[in-house]
């Protein structure tokens, strides 16, 4: 038996990076995906994916900081597969870089929208579906920047991720008594589109490896290998959590 098997979850952030990764997974897994990312060509190329390899997936293009996407993805998500067991809010932004008293309204405001208001939006139409179904397992995509490590340059990216550890809590203790756990992963250094447009030049990637006591940065698929873990009832007393999956950088001191 697949550990998501007859399994429903939306992925956000799905057409790249960890998101695409995770979808992969868990469509491997015996889970239905409903898949969304902004760009339509690589939501066409996952679905595509997924579905050589046998697997079910809809998606929707959209953008996360509107509410109209979420509520969208939750009634795809029941209408093509009866309900709705789990939600990677994964979708995220850099934001305007730059140090914190340089960066404009709307640089921070990006970042804001995309990756804590984006989430919150997720959650006022996923707990619901979830509640119908009897239960279900609410995934955040942090950082450790913000939350262990005081990045310079990148003040809407770190209290945007670091805002996502609140909220979880909030949902893991209000809705823990109809069977829907909530929690993070504090993700490190990954190679991604997005991590690439931090790390930009070879001797940048070798400083940042430096960093981590694995010398390395991660690839998206082990990621996505501590999503399934949440998602899944491996982690059935799991909730509430902040899960580091950053390589030991935040106790590295070398």
């Amino acid at each position: 038996m697949t550990r998501l098997q007859n399994k429903v979850a939306i992925i956000t952030g799905a057409s790249s990076g960890i998101g695409r990764a995770a979808a992969l997974l868990f469509a491997a897994e015996g889970c239905r995906i409903v898949a969304v990312a902004r760009g339509q060509a690589g939501l066409d190329a996952l679905a595509r994916d997924i579905g050589t390899a046998g697997g079910e997936i809809a998606t929707l293009a959209g953008d996360v900081a509107g509410e109209d996407v979420a509520e969208a993805a939750v009634a795809l998500a029941q209408q093509r597969f009866g309900g709705l067991d789990i939600a990677f809010n994964n979708a995220g932004a850099l934001g305007e870089m730059g140090p914190a008293a340089t960066v404009s309204r709307t640089g921070w405001q990006e970042a804001v929208d995309v990756n804590l208001t984006g989430s919150f939006l997720g959650i006022r139409h996923q707990v619901p579906a979830m509640i119908a179904r009897g239960g279900g397992s609410i995934l955040f995509t942090s950082s450790f920047v913000g939350h262990t490590v005081g990045f310079p340059g990148m003040v809407a990216y770190a209290a945007s991720k670091a805002g996502l550890i609140g909220l979880m809590q909030v949902v893991a203790a209000e809705y823990g008594p109809q069977k829907i756990r909530a929690n993070v992963l504090l993700v490190g250094g990954t190679d991604t589109p997005m991590g690439r447009q931090v790390i930009t030049t070879p001797e940048m990637r070798s400083f940042v490896e430096g960093l981590y006591p694995l010398k390395r940065l991660a690839e998206p698929g082990e990621i996505a290998e501590a999503a399934l873990f949440l998602a899944s009832d491996a982690s059935s007393f799991v909730t509430g959590s902040a899960l580091a999956v950053e390589g030991g950088i935040s106790i590295n001191r070398t």
